[in-house]
């Protein structure tokens, strides 16, 4: 069975699709030093250990922010998800916008918006994009934040089926125990539900396709300008939609005070914010400690589901649950013994060729 480098496979990266949103780790020439940590880039001489302090720091505002977005949504209503979701695409591309005027990047984003090669696979990650967010502030809006919370959960068993069924990938032992026990966690949830949770189950395969097509494009583009061509792409709908609301007298913009009004424009920073975060913790961080800051956000999302929104979690839920975080622990000990035999096979081959 082939061993592939953690940043190398879909099966072999719990955390490819949040890596991959961030765009490429750095475009600065780094050198790996025993442990995973990184020295500084470009000839600094930044300590290792700050470098993954920072990291950590910058992933847990990432993971935290994107956890505590539920809060944020709440605080919108009575927006509908589809105002929330326009708002998010416009605002965010004018804080794009700005950004890139600041940091002299417009050249950058013009040869991006050029190229098929990266065009294409964003224009079709933007339409994944923008069925996740619907999807995600609809659930979270209509009572259904545990479950939105459960599609990030088991979004990285569809990252390893993607790698199976598409990249034809072959799977460890405790890989294929992770996603059979995973598929029992979803008869146990439809059970629980009396349906499909296709919320969940939504996030899961936009989110995790999401990444996959992103993946396609690699190192081609950075953050902001990945982050600037996709609101591109879904602006002219957005805008469109905003007028709609508009027209028909259902849009809560403009009709329920500057307050609101702000907290809505808002949504381009609080759009953009985490993923540069998370951009600056991954040019720091070996990726195996990436793919277990991934799961701090689906924890704060559960837990404010629970305490702020007082959702309901019924005993079959809990086993669900329980029975999903079995599997995820199973992919997480997978993911670190490899990592681990990956880093040993690498020290041997650079003392070979000492």
């Amino acid at each position: 069975m082939r061993n592939i480098a953690p940043t190398d496979g879909v099966a072999d990266n719990v955390s490819t699709p949040e890596q991959i949103i961030s765009g490429p780790p750095s475009k600065q020439p780094t050198t790996t030093v025993a442990g995973g940590g990184r020295k500084g880039t470009g000839g600094s001489a930044k300590p290792v250990r700050s470098e993954s302090t920072a990291g950590i720091l910058f992933g847990i505002g990432a993971y935290g922010l994107w956890g505590l977005l539920p809060l944020y949504f709440f605080v919108l209503m009575p927006a509908s998800a589809i105002e929330i979701v326009a708002n998010r695409i416009v605002w965010s591309l004018l804080f794009c916008a700005l950004l890139i005027t600041i940091t002299r990047a417009w050249k950058t984003f013009w040869t991006a918006v050029k190229d098929r090669s990266v065009f294409g696979p964003l224009a079709l990650a933007a339409g994944l994009i923008a069925i996740n967010w619907l999807t995600y502030t609809f659930g979270v809006t209509t009572g259904h934040a545990v479950e939105t919370s459960l599609g990030y959960f088991i979004n990285p068993l569809v990252s390893v089926l993607l790698g199976v069924f598409v990249l034809k990938e072959k799977l460890r032992p405790l890989q294929w125990a992770a996603v059979g026990i995973g598929f029992v966690a979803v008869g146990v949830l439809t059970f629980s539900y009396g349906q499909l949770p296709w919320i969940a189950l939504i996030l899961a395969f936009s989110f995790g396709l999401y990444g996959f097509v992103k993946k396609r494009v690699g190192p081609k583009v950075d953050a902001l300008t990945s982050l600037s061509v996709e609101t591109v792409v879904l602006a002219p709908f957005a805008a469109i939609t905003m007028v709609v609301l508009g027209v028909t007298g259902a849009e809560t913009l403009t009709t329920l005070g500057a307050g609101h009004f702000w907290l809505l424009v808002a949504s381009g920073v609080i759009t953009a914010v985490p993923l540069l975060f998370f951009g600056a913790s991954a040019r720091r961080l070996p990726m195996t400690t990436i793919g277990l800051l991934q799961y701090f956000a689906p924890v704060l999302q559960f837990i404010v589901a629970l305490t702020v929104f007082n959702e309901t979690m019924t005993t079959a839920r809990w086993i669900g649950f329980c029975v999903v975080w079995l599997a995820l622990v199973l992919l997480t000990i997978d993911m670190l013994r490899t990592t681990r035999k990956n880093s040993v096979l690498k020290k041997k081959a650079r003392l070979a060729a000492a």
